[in-house]
């Protein structure tokens, strides 16, 4: 029932999109646009919409469960405002790293929340927290996943050791040990609920040509973020690039910066058993931006750790970390300790708010290139995937990557007969027939199946081309006449 094959990636060649990469997010825009009648643009924009108000939310009930309500506006805000999360939405216009946005908070929340108050329905949404982000990008589930395992270890020792201070070691790594047990139900249930998506695209990496996720301009050799770039206001759109000089943006953000450091420093000595949670995110964010650096280069190449960094194809994707870290260090300057008032909307709080949307306000826009828009179809896709500059996927068993196919040619031809774009009903591939001797025609047809008939006129075997993919689970069959029972299995070679 999930969803495996893409048969109109790669110019109708196909390919396993659905094991690559998390689709939960446009598996929503799907709905909208299903039942509700979104256009597929609408229902897009629909999502990213939902992802920014979901996400400042989450980051809010995160925050308001350790550091009261000022505190988590302020954090909302500095998570919303970030710069990096407008990258995402205005420039590269990535629906599944917005939307992970969304869970990010929701599994620390619900991981705090499990260790500190043990209950099922905190073990039961970490679970669906867990899943929702591994089946939303398990990209950024990767490099998350430390961060996360790190705050339940460090959460369980402090709650732990403060529970059970001057008693037996013995009674002291007992109670530890219960105090893990809740996270450790809520991350096993979550990588099971999401077993759908990630046990076949682990399983299945090798059938794909991964070379092509870290060669040529994807390698991530020429895109570590240079000390100056964390701090630029520079703001434009297009790709990274090798070098200090990219068009795009990968500044953390000054007031965000401002923030955080003035909580710290004013919050410190009042802050209690706090202070662990807030040195772990300090340092989390440190870390992150750390391996984002040009400084960090050498570790990228270490065996195990550099393997791990390399996940994220691209160095500057670790600020994703540096933003979920930073954004509840930026919260303490709402904290009780400097803003008295915590149940109403005071003036300090209201100057917080006005500072962070000022100062992300001039990177909220879109830019909007030529060609104008046009209809959602396939021969769209195929007009894309050509002037795209984009990495076409493909098999581990492809030795040419194609730059167009017989199915693109087949839907601009319809295109430009003003007809409907119909997807296709064969990838038979007609040209190879000799008919004075052998021939074959499509009976039937679908995403993952086709069933033809053939004559041989030659008592020497015949191949059969399909422009199509190879990839495990293809089978070739005889039948027992038109739609009939499997007889024979057929090589395929």
């Amino acid at each position: 029932w999930w969803p495996r094959w893409s048969p109109d990636f790669a110019f109708g060649y196909g390919y396993p999109f659905f094991n690559i990469y998390g689709l939960f997010s446009h598996f929503l825009a799907e709905l909208l646009h299903h039942f509700l009648g979104f256009s597929f643009t609408a229902a897009v924009e629909a999502i990213f919409g939902v992802s920014i108000v979901a996400g400042a939310g989450a980051m809010y009930l995160f925050v308001r469960s350790w550091l009261g309500r000022p505190a988590a506006v302020i954090a909302a805000l500095a998570y919303t405002y970030a710069p990096y999360h407008l990258l995402n939405l205005y420039v590269r216009a990535n629906l599944a790293e917005s939307m992970a946005f969304v869970w990010l908070p929701l599994c620390l929340w619900a991981a705090r929340e499990s260790v500190v108050r043990p209950a099922y329905r905190w073990v039961v949404a970490l679970a669906i927290s867990y899943a929702g982000l591994m089946l939303t990008s398990n990209l950024v589930i990767v490099l998350f996943t430390p961060l996360l395992a790190g705050y339940v270890l460090l959460l369980t020792v402090v709650h732990s050791g403060a529970a059970t201070r001057g008693a037996p070691w013995t009674r002291r790594v007992g109670a530890w040990l219960w105090r893990c047990v809740p996270p450790a139900l809520g991350g096993l249930a979550g990588l099971g609920l999401s077993a759908v998506f990630w046990l076949p695209a682990f399983l299945e990496r090798q059938y794909v040509r991964v070379d092509q996720w870290f060669d040529g301009r994807y390698a991530y050799q020429g895109h570590f973020i240079y000390w100056q770039q964390f701090f630029s206001t520079n703001w434009g759109f297009g790709v990274s690039v090798p070098g200090p000089d990219d068009p795009i943006s990968f500044q953390i953000g000054a007031a965000i910066v401002a923030f955080a450091v003035l909580g710290v420093l004013m919050v410190w000595r009042t802050a209690g058993p706090l202070r662990w949670e807030i040195a772990f995110f300090v340092a989390g964010a440190l870390s992150a931006a750390f391996v984002a650096s040009t400084w960090a280069a050498p570790l990228w190449e270490v065996p195990i750790v550099g393997g791990l960094l390399q996940t994220a194809q691209f160095p500057w994707r670790w600020l994703v970390i540096v933003v979920i870290c930073v954004a509840p260090v930026a919260g303490l300057l709402g904290h009780r300790a400097i803003m008295v008032e915590q149940e109403r909307l005071s003036l300090p709080l209201l100057a917080a708010v006005t500072v962070l949307i000022l100062a992300s306000y001039p990177y909220l826009r879109v830019e909007i290139r030529e060609a104008a828009e046009g209809p959602v179809s396939l021969a769209a896709l195929m007009r894309f995937q050509q002037s795209s500059d984009e990495m076409t996927g493909s098999t581990a068993w492809v030795k040419e990557i194609p730059t167009w196919s017989p199915m693109a040619d087949y839907y601009i031809s319809q295109e430009i007969a003003g007809e409907n774009v119909e997807p296709i009903d064969t990838k038979l591939d007609y040209s190879i027939f000799d008919y004075e001797t052998f021939g074959a025609s499509s009976v039937a047809h679908s995403s993952v199946s086709e069933e033809i008939y053939y004559f041989n006129g030659e008592s020497t075997p015949q191949a059969v081309v399909f422009n199509h993919f190879y990839y495990p689970g293809w089978n070739a069959y005889l039948l027992d006449g038109e739609h009939g029972r499997r007889v024979t299995p057929v090589p395929i070679v």
